[in-house]
Parts: C-alpha cells; sequence; structure tokens
C-alpha cells in the first residue's frame, strides 16, 4: 500500500481484517498539514466498516448537519438530515492533520504495519505480483515484493508518474490559496455545524470555504481562475486576505481572526489518469483522479474507492477473477461523474441559480441534498442517475421564477 491517509488507512484496515498482511508506505511523516477538512455524511459509512467511527465519534472533531451558501446577501442552507437516501444526518469537520493520524493509528492498532518517511522510487506490477523500489529517511534503499499495490497516494500519485498513467484533467486550470485561523468569533455568530461557502460578489466563478474546526479555529480559503488569483500582486498571504475582504460575509466573519499560520497555494489542482486499475495494481482516490474542492467530494470518493478495491483484492487473492473494469472503475465512476456533473453547474452558474432561487420545492431539495451529503452513487436519486440534464432544466425553471419576480 501507497499512502497512509484516510483511503490508505481504511483500505489496510479493511484487508486487515480480512487477514491479509499490510504494509503501507507513506513518504511524509504524521501528523502533516493537509486540506479536504469537510467530510460527507457517506464517509462515516466506511470508516465504519473499518472500525474506525467509535475513535473518530471519540475524538471531539466538530460537528456538522449540512452546507450554507452565500452570495451577497442571499443565503442558503441544506440540512443533512433532509436527504432522500437513507442514512446519517450528521458527519465531522475535522483538522486533517489529526483525523488522518487517528486513522493511521486505528489501521496499526488492528495490525497494519506503516513505514513513514518512505518513498517509492521505482514500481513494477505484472500478473504475478508487484514490487516496489523505497528509500527510506536514513538512505537506505530496499525492494519490497507484494501480491498487490494499492496506491492511496493522493495529490503525490505515485503510480501515475511511475507507470506513466497521467492524463490531463479537462477542467479548466484553478488556483486555490488557503489557511488556518483562529477565528474569533462571537458565540452564535456562525453556524459552526455547517461549511460555508460563498460566491464571490462581482464573479460567480471565484468562491470561497470557511470550514469551522470544534477549538475556534477554522480553514478558509479561496478558489478562481489561475489568472486571477495568481497573477495579482503580493505575496500568497496578502491576496487571500484581499480577498477575504471583498466578500462581505467573510468580511465580517474575520473582522477579529489571528492569521497565525502560512498561507498555502495550489495550482491546476484537478488531475486525471487513463486507467485506474492493471494487472496487480489499483489506483484510490486522488491518486486517480480529482475534480475540485467545492462539494468535498475529494475525501468521499476516495474512502469509497478503498472499500471497494479492498473486497476487489481481497477475493483476487483468494483465487476469485476479478473484472476490475466492471466491478471497480465503471461503479466508482458513477458517483464521480455525478460530481462531476454538479461541480460543472457550479462554474457554469446552473447551481447558483438553484441554491439562491425561490423554486426549491420539498422533494427536489432532498434529492440535491443526498449528492451534497456524499450519497453520489444512489442512482434511485434523479440527480444521480442523469445530473446532467436535471441541472440544467431545474436552473433555467429557477432563473424564469426569478425573471417574473422581478418584473413582478
Amino acid at each position: 500500500m501507497i499512502g497512509a491517509g484516510p483511503a490508505g488507512a481504511i483500505a489496510a484496515a479493511l484487508l486487515r481484517r480480512r487477514g491479509r498482511d499490510v504494509l503501507v508506505l507513506e513518504r511524509q511523516r504524521f501528523p502533516r498539514f493537509s486540506i479536504g477538512e469537510s467530510l460527507l455524511v457517506h464517509c462515516l459509512d466506511f470508516l465504519a466498516e473499518a472500525g474506525m467511527l467509535d475513535a473518530v465519534d471519540a475524538a471531539g472533531f466538530q460537528y456538522k448537519n449540512g452546507a450554507a451558501f452565500a452570495r451577497g446577501e442571499q443565503y442558503g442552507e441544506f440540512d443533512f438530515a433532509e436527504a432522500l437516501t437513507p442514512g446519517r444526518a450528521s458527519t465531522f469537520q475535522v483538522e486533517r492533520a489529526r483525523f488522518d493520524q487517528l486513522l493511521a493509528d486505528e489501521a496499526v492498532r488492528q495490525g497494519v504495519e506503516i513505514r513513514y518517511e518512505t518513498e517509492i522510487v521505482a514500481a513494477e506490477c505484472g500478473r504475478g505480483g508487484a514490487g516496489v523500489a523505497a528509500c527510506a529517511a536514513d538512505g537506505a534503499h530496499r525492494d519490497i515484493r507484494a501480491d498487490f499495490l494499492l496506491d492511496a497516494s493522493g495529490f503525490g500519485r505515485t503510480l501515475p508518474r511511475l507507470l506513466h498513467l497521467e492524463r490531463p484533467s479537462d477542467f479548466p486550470v484553478r488556483h486555490a490559496l488557503y489557511t488556518h485561523l483562529a477565528d474569533r468569533l462571537p458565540e452564535c455568530a456562525f453556524d459552526r455545524s455547517k461549511i460555508l461557502i460563498a460566491v464571490h460578489p462581482q464573479r460567480c466563478d471565484i468562491w470561497y470555504w470557511v470550514i469551522p474546526f470544534a477549538n475556534g479555529r477554522c480553514s478558509i480559503g479561496v478558489v478562481g481562475a489561475r489568472a486571477v488569483l495568481a497573477g495579482a500582486a503580493g505575496a500568497a498571504a496578502e491576496r487571500l486576505r484581499g480577498l477575504v475582504a471583498e466578500e462581505p460575509w467573510l468580511r465580517r466573519l474575520t473582522a477579529e481572526a489571528e492569521w497565525d499560520t502560512p498561507v498555502r497555494e495550489t495550482a491546476g489542482y484537478s488531475a486525471n489518469v487513463t486507467a485506474m486499475h492493471g494487472p496487480r495494481f489499483a489506483l484510490l482516490g486522488n491518486a486517480a483522479e480529482f475534480l475540485d474542492p467545492v462539494f468535498s467530494s475529494g475525501v468521499t470518493i476516495a474512502m469509497r474507492s478503498a472499500s471497494m478495491a479492498a473486497s476487489a483484492v481481497d477475493r483476487e487473492l483468494l483465487g476469485g477473477s476479478v473484472d476490475w473494469d466492471r466491478e471497480f472503475e465503471r461503479p466508482l465512476r458513477v458517483g464521480i461523474d455525478c460530481f462531476r456533473a454538479f461541480v460543472d453547474a457550479w462554474y457554469g452558474g446552473q447551481l447558483q441559480e438553484i441554491f439562491f432561487g425561490r423554486a426549491q420545492s420539498p422533494d427536489i431539495r432532498r434529492m440535491i441534498c443526498s449528492v451534497l451529503a456524499g450519497f453520489a452513487w444512489d442512482d434511485r436519486n434523479p440527480f444521480v442517475a442523469e445530473p446532467r440534464r436535471r441541472l440544467d432544466v431545474l436552473a433555467r425553471y429557477c432563473a424564469m421564477q426569478a425573471a417574473q419576480a422581478r418584473q413582478s
């Protein structure tokens, strides 16, 4: 296994629970900073499957029950209890350094071996198994053989690089600036149980996130075209604070904040591959494909891919025949493609028309809420079965209703 993040820890634990010997090689030393902090409800299903949910419940992470959206003075929210798909009504917002360490420790507690500060410098996979060349922090090189290799390296994208599987994403190149801060918000000034997504007052293709944590801190970031976010003058911190000051909600929320953490930036984060699997290997989560942070889909896709791959690997190692395309990649892409349609509709303006419109029937709200909660594989939901058409039709209807309201 490559990578000890959420996908790697869950896949490793699931395989260990099936009696497999699992070695995880992780390039970094935990704990380490990461974003992707607002978990969707569906994530908890995989934490429960891996025997990790009790530990997460006990960790005191910020309770999360939905998502809020702001544009100018407009405000709308979705409560996960409204979701069409049966499931939990809440989840957590987590500082990933502590969350990822907790999951990795839980995997170790279940019998998984993790070697930190170990980088994979070469890999080969074939019908007879897989092998990697690993370089440890002390400079020692080791050749390691395995029956199967799962890549959960996230944005490190180890096997896509080494096996030449990388393919450019068809998403426009976008840029993100982000940090953590002590928000110092007065009590009841903000609903800490929801992620806040705010739209820039002049540019609908620039948006912000605010993810509150349980300790009076929050994650804050802005996403937009690279030319806009990276092209402005000043250091990353100046650019982020300047953009935050342009949005009324965030300007109020950060009025007393302490900006005590370095600002990071990421460009061109969307990624894809030519194949998610091959002889004796499979790619999990962001190692295969990453869409966009707007709906917090990355960790959900990673955890679901971990669950699916662990089951398939175990069956293959038992001597069964596994059709990885039919049983892994195609089913996984159902949810990826649903989230992709929602991301496209967000940047295209259709979802903003829907979220801030008045034409939201309770049934449609429940369908959309299910996707926002992470249930993007429930094809009983029309917005999963045919998301693009449904979103387009609904957005046109909302626009028509808004135009009529302005005329009356």
